[in-house]
């Protein structure tokens, strides 16, 4: 993606509002999305559902963002990107709103509904973003712009799992839906002044049948996608059963565990840009450096949680599995649009999108079959050794071209 309307290279105000736009969307999507998540007792009693229903409010996000992320990625290839990314933001409204009416009035399927079109609305900005953040700066300082742009995703999470009981209390659990969706209408409005001289579209025209075939049969995409899979399994795994474990392994109260667990996705901020920083700064724009440290890092720290019950080991422990896991999901971003072709660089990216929030949909109810028939220190087990293939996956991963040209 490019600009092409205008000659005259974009203003730093503009890339900087650009990139502040799709950070606000994906905030907001974020934050919408894991919503419910704190306050699911609140969600059951109002509607009188189970667990399962509770939780299937949440995965019916990432569960439509599998299904549409590839097609998102398609028509993003082929339509105007800044039409596609506003028409997102204003969906996500309308999304918060359906919803907060849907629950109120009980309707449990409508809700659901609603949830779907937040789903869609979460993987076009996501997909997009990320390719625009990373073209709208020089390329030595492209994995920390995209870098940059994915800690929104932590961002949302900690502004949902805070602020949903904040919320409730007064207001009752169905407004955090627009409440948070309605950070959209700031994040729309940025983005759309910033971009009004220039006009964001494919870099390279549209791709053929024989690039898209290329592309799905790439050994090097897959196996960034393969590590996209383990990274996100990870932090979805963590993110869900670290508080249960916290709770009933170790004694800690439900508030403290929900604030331990905060932790978690927190250091994300951090560690997302970090990885593009020290890619781009102490690599000279290798990606695959990162990708590894990210890996070894995580496999030890997560099998620490099976070796240490002392609470401040473990919460030590949170800290660093979370900085390590979150350290290459940002980087992948620019690391596959880098292997693949340039024409389907936005497919790519949702390719990558795609497979990973696949495995944030199956880590936590894979993780909950084992911790339900064998514990939780077998799951943490599974989960370090998952880490430790992805390092030999990681170290095996395709040398990026990092272009030399804007």
């Amino acid at each position: 993606m490019s600009s092409d309307a205008d000659p005259d290279e974009p203003s730093r105000s503009s890339t900087v509002g650009l990139v502040a736009g799709v950070f606000l969307l994906s905030t907001a999507a974020g934050a919408y999305e894991i919503a419910p998540a704190s306050v699911l007792p609140l969600v059951r009693e109002s509607l009188g559902i189970g667990a399962t229903a509770a939780g299937w409010l949440v995965s019916v996000m990432y569960l439509t963002a599998v299904v549409a992320s590839v097609p998102v990625g398609i028509a993003l290839d082929r339509v105007s990107v800044r039409r596609a990314v506003a028409a997102a933001g204003v969906a996500l409204l309308i999304a918060g709103a359906w919803g907060w009416a849907a629950a109120v009035a009980g309707a449990y399927w409508w809700l659901f509904a609603s949830r779907m079109l937040g789903g869609l609305c979460y993987v076009i900005v996501w997909n997009a973003g990320a390719n625009l953040a990373g073209q709208a700066v020089e390329p030595d300082v492209r994995a920390t712009a995209v870098g940059l742009f994915t800690a929104s995703a932590p961002v949302g999470f900690t502004l949902g799992q805070f602020g949903s009981p904040l919320l409730a209390e007064p207001f009752g659990w169905p407004a955090t839906l627009p409440a948070f969706a309605a950070i959209a209408a700031v994040g729309v409005g940025v983005f759309l002044l910033a971009t009004r001289n220039r006009r964001l579209a494919v870099e390279t025209g549209q791709p053929d049948r024989a690039e898209f075939a290329a592309l799905f049969t790439d050994r090097a995409a897959w196996t960034l996608c393969t590590l996209s899979f383990l990274g996100f399994s990870l932090y979805l795994f963590l993110n869900s059963w670290l508080p249960s474990y916290l709770t009933e392994g170790l004694g800690v109260s439900l508030a403290a565990g929900g604030a331990l667990t905060a932790v978690f996705p927190a250091v994300g901020v951090v560690s997302r840009t970090g990885g593009g920083v020290l890619s781009d700064r102490l690599f000279g724009g290798a990606r695959r450096p990162v990708a590894v440290l990210s890996f070894v890092v995580a496999a030890p720290a997560i099998a620490g949680f099976v070796v240490f019950s002392a609470v401040p080991v473990v919460v030590a422990l949170i800290v660093v599995s979370g900085f390590a896991v979150q350290l290459a999901l940002g980087l992948l971003y620019t690391y596959v649009a880098e292997v693949v072709a340039p024409a389907v660089r936005t497919t790519a990216v949702s390719m990558l999108t795609s497979v990973g929030l696949f495995g944030a949909f199956a880590a936590p109810i894979a993780g909950g079959a084992v911790i339900e028939r064998a514990g939780y220190l077998p799951a943490f087990g599974l989960a370090a050794a998952l880490g430790a293939l992805g390092a030999v996956i990681a170290w095996r991963a395709p040398t990026s071209e990092t272009p030399t040209g804007g």
